[in-house]
């Protein structure tokens, strides 16, 4: 599927919902254990990365890592199988939602918050040691940029002018403490000028927009290596994880972010007033979206669990 053209990311965001839709059908039945962090609400900002990269680029994630794998070419059934902790999955189902890993396509993810950065931080070391264009994309959000590895990861990159583009998706709380109580500037991005370079902010509730910024970040830290902040604001949707109680959200701020910030409906508005594409036409993406990732769940919980004999592998001790 072509990524570039905006009722393509609108397709893609689609797809990204269904698929954590899906997903969360897996938690009250008891098929995915611990917690389950999905991207409902921020669909706009993995699509605006999509198509941007090449598979030897790396994309390293959060906890928060569905739709991140999937435009950088994760596959779907064994993401999915992974996330519903089958034998089929990426890792076999035993790393679950929080450890996907694809060395194919250079994907992987951490359930720490902040820890994407210096795994990415060591994909821009490689790249630059072998002479390579390829780039390495961190993914972070409001409460990893407090993180020390943050700040120690653009130091080093920009010292060794590294080509690392840091995503910051600013949904505005780091579990249940709103940014505003500790994030003391007026935006994260602008912490890339204590390092000498650029910091930009973009609505990430509007596909196009964080398209448009994140290709030009892409080809100018590909033609000449430096780290960039690319921040892009959002909301959640969803609890921080499956089952949180979000006593720190009030039910008007809930009805608000669902009113004023859906990526879908913003996306629809947008592609409309373009002529680009009809309600009808619309509503057909979303069905066809939802019946993909329904039949991909079908398949996934038809596919078996892990061999309780191997339950002692893959483990330090």
């Amino acid at each position: 599927m072509s990524s570039r053209a905006p009722l393509d990311r609108y397709r893609w965001m689609a797809r990204m919902r269904a698929f954590d839709l899906a997903c969360l059908e897996g938690v009250p039945t008891g098929e995915i254990h611990g917690e389950l962090h999905t991207g409902i609400g921020q669909e706009a900002i993995a699509a605006g990365m999509a198509g941007a990269l090449r598979a030897d680029d790396a994309l390293v994630s959060t906890h928060r890592n569905h739709y991140h794998a999937l435009v950088k070419g994760v596959d779907p059934h064994a993401l999915m199988a992974e996330i519903y902790e089958r034998a089929t999955g990426l890792c076999g189902g035993y790393g679950g939602h929080m450890h996907p890993f694809a060395p194919a396509v250079n994907f992987s993810a951490s359930g720490i918050v902040g820890a994407s950065l210096p795994v990415a931080l060591g994909y821009a070391y490689a790249i630059a040691a072998e002479g390579r264009d390829a780039i390495a994309v961190a993914v972070t959000g409001d409460a990893g940029s407090n993180h020390g590895t943050f700040h120690e990861c653009m130091n080093i990159a920009a010292a060794w002018e590294l080509p690392l583009v840091i995503v910051v998706e600013n949904n505005r709380y780091g579990i249940s403490v709103s940014s505003q109580e500790v994030v003391p500037t007026a935006t994260i991005a602008e912490r890339a000028a204590a390092y000498d370079c650029i910091g930009e902010t973009v609505d990430g509730t509007d596909a196009e927009l964080v398209a448009e910024a994140f290709e030009r970040l892409v080809a100018e830290t590909r033609a000449a290596p430096s780290p960039y902040v690319l921040e892009a604001t959002c909301f959640r949707f969803q609890g921080h994880y499956e089952g949180d109680p979000q006593t720190y959200r009030t039910r008007a701020e809930h009805e608000q972010i669902r009113r004023d910030g859906d990526p879908l409906t913003i996306g629809r508005a947008r592609l409309t007033a373009a002529g680009l594409a009809t309600a009808a036409e619309l509503d057909a993406i979303d069905a066809a979206a939802r019946e993909e990732m329904q039949a991909l769940l079908a398949a996934v919980r038809a596919d078996p669990m892990p061999d309780p004999a191997t339950a002692l592998e893959h483990v330090f001790a």
